[in-house]
């Protein structure tokens, strides 16, 4: 099974090297695909959010989504990557062991 899966995902990724610009993707395809990135992670992450012990939690005594939403703010606001991820975990390190402490 193993080595099935391994045969598998090597045709499929070397089939973009092998046939490289011979095939063109409509540009609503390419459009869409543009998107597959923000989805993915959209997905990974807001479960963790508002559900990191499992269950919703969208109460203020959510680290995760405190933080989470000061992390938005000051990307809105500054948009500097480097400052969002620092605000962000000041914020739920501060959230986490000095409010709820």
């Amino acid at each position: 099974m193993i080595f099935g899966m391994a045969v598998a995902t090597l045709v499929c990724k070397a089939s973009f090297f092998l046939l490289g610009s011979r095939v063109v993707f409509p540009s609503l395809l390419k459009e869409a695909l543009e998107f597959v990135p923000v989805t993915v992670l959209t997905a990974i992450v807001v479960p963790l959010v508002v559900a990191p012990e499992g269950t919703l939690d969208l109460s203020w005594r959510n680290p995760q989504l405190i933080a989470t939403l000061a992390a938005i703010g000051i990307a809105a606001a500054a948009r500097q990557p480097l400052l969002t991820i620092i605000g962000g975990m000041a914020i739920f390190f501060a959230w986490r062991f000095v409010v709820l402490a």
